[in-house]
């Protein structure tokens, strides 16, 4: 219904380009107009995965190459960016990422951007952002890289954060691991914008999710989420009065919605929904396995006569009740939301399982839902997601949080319009 402008689709992939100059490519395309004056912002997400330490830990696994990722074809795609700056000159570049990019093993990728881009006449600012100081109820810190046109006379700036909350401890380690490398002098970083206390708390789990379907299906006939799409809809929750939050996504000017919402899908792995049930909120994988073997020793014990350890019936039993992922290698696998806080951060690997994202309801036993997933990246109820489960997911975690890049837009577009005031200003001086 609503997707991504009133014509969605996808104009093409930058790697598809056999062109050496990326504005044949865009003219190839049809994008209106001619590469110079096709538009005035260019935003890129450079693709995060040859950055990020979870896909060089990944590509070392697969390649058991421990350098693997900095052979990764799309660690290199940013030099193909300046290439389309080159062909289009716009007046303001927007450029997301992870914070990884700042430590490429031991490279700054966003400093050679920025040395890039003053050589070709832009001024250049970066730093960090955390969506869950701009009203995202998740914590996802994220690099931010703002250029303008030096002949605008002006510098970038970021925008104040709306709300307050104290980083966890894994934050605070993960951004001083990103910073290593961000030299002093001559640096185009720029420092983090301050939260003060005095600004409202952080946007909860629970105020972002109370109001949404209660989804309990699956615990009765697991056949009924079989055929559900995730275009169907079903009613909010009666008896919960939707938060300011919860409000906000349900009237987002453009995509607002009526009774009901869409996206109501969830992965079914029945051997997984008790242990969903009885772990603590915030609980994380050795807890789950620890549950897990609690419950195979209920079972246990319910037969006639226990079987024997390593029995065919034990295997059996163990087979349908303990998760078989080695806790040394994936304690944060497994983690149950905790309502009082942000999320953690949503990623594209919820594509392939959502684990990492658990109900904190322990009656609902079970993982998020893709409108869950959504709500937690400020997507409107109103935004409809055209794929199944699997790519909707995938296409939420790689996502900017919709609030996040207002508050960025909304603070290039405060300093644009203040250089054309200057402009018009001094214009007016001259004449």
């Amino acid at each position: 219904r609503r997707h991504n402008g009133p014509n969605p689709r996808s104009v093409g992939s930058i790697l598809d380009a056999d062109h050496p100059r990326s504005g044949v490519l865009i003219a190839s395309r049809s994008t209106p107009g001619k590469p110079h004056t096709a538009f005035d912002v260019l935003a890129a997400g450079l693709p995060c995965q040859a950055f990020a330490r979870i896909g060089r830990s990944k590509l070392r696994s697969v390649k058991g190459d421990e350098d693997a990722f900095k052979n990764d074809p799309r660690a290199s795609l940013y030099r193909r960016f300046l290439g389309i700056v080159d062909e289009t000159r716009p007046l303001a570049i927007l450029v997301e990422n992870v914070p990884d990019i700042m430590n490429f093993g031991g490279h700054n990728v966003p400093e050679e951007i920025a040395e890039g881009l003053k050589d070709r006449g832009y001024v250049t600012r970066y730093t960090l952002l955390n969506a869950a100081f701009y009203g995202v109820p998740q914590l996802r810190e994220r690099l931010f890289l703002i250029a303008v046109d030096d002949s605008l006379g002006i510098i970038p700036e970021f925008p104040s954060p709306t709300h307050y909350m104290e980083l966890p401890r894994g934050y605070e380690s993960s951004r001083a691991v990103a910073l290593k490398h961000v030299r002093d002098e001559d640096s185009h970083f720029s420092p983090i914008p301050v939260h003060g206390s005095k600004l409202p708390p952080s946007i909860s789990t629970d105020a972002a999710l109370s109001d949404l379907p209660f989804i309990s299906d699956h615990l009765r006939d697991m056949t009924i989420l079989r055929r559900r799409k995730v275009q169907e809809r079903l009613p909010y929750r009666e008896g919960n009065a939707p938060s300011a939050y919860a409000s906000l996504m349900r009237n987002w000017e453009g995509f607002s919605t009526d009774e009901d919402v869409s996206g109501n899908m969830i992965r079914l792995t029945a051997r997984d929904f008790p242990i969903f049930g009885r772990m603590p909120r915030g609980g994380d994988y050795p807890v789950a396995l620890r549950i897990a073997h609690q419950i195979l020793e209920e079972k246990l014990q319910q037969e006639h006569a226990r079987p024997r350890s390593g029995s065919v019936r034990y295997k059996t039993l163990e087979k349908a009740t303990v998760p078989p992922y080695d806790v040394s290698k994936f304690p944060n696998k497994w983690w149950k939301l905790d309502p009082d806080a942000p999320s953690r951060t949503l990623t594209a690997h919820l594509g392939k399982d959502t684990y990492s994202h658990i109900h904190y309801d322990g009656r609902q036993k079970r993982m998020i839902s893709v409108r869950e997933a959504a709500r937690l990246q400020s997507f409107p109820d109103g935004f409809e997601f055209a794929g199944a489960m699997n790519p909707s997911f995938c296409q939420i975690g790689n996502a900017v949080p919709p609030l996040l890049a207002l508050a960025v837009g909304k603070a290039l577009m405060g300093t644009l319009r203040q250089a054309i005031s200057d402009f018009i200003t001094n214009a007016r001086k001259v004449a």
